[in-house]
């Protein structure tokens, strides 16, 4: 499973028992949006190569 914690810099993320950080400004890059209208689904995408996504996404403007 896959924790994502996020604040207004970036994204702390513990997968498969390690724990790193995703700044904004990466997660910007690798999406392509504004670092507020990405989506946590997106942020799982980024880290795992196929995630297993349930519920609805949730922009990161609305988790802060």
């Amino acid at each position: 499973m896959t924790a994502l914690a996020f604040d207004e810099t970036g994204v702390d993320v513990e997968y498969q028992g390690t724990e790193f950080r995703l700044e904004k400004d990466l997660i910007e890059d690798a999406t392509g949006k504004s670092y507020v209208d990405v989506t946590d689904h997106e942020v799982l995408q980024i880290v795992e190569e196929d995630p297993s996504l349930s519920g609805e996404p949730r922009r990161v403007g609305d988790v802060l």
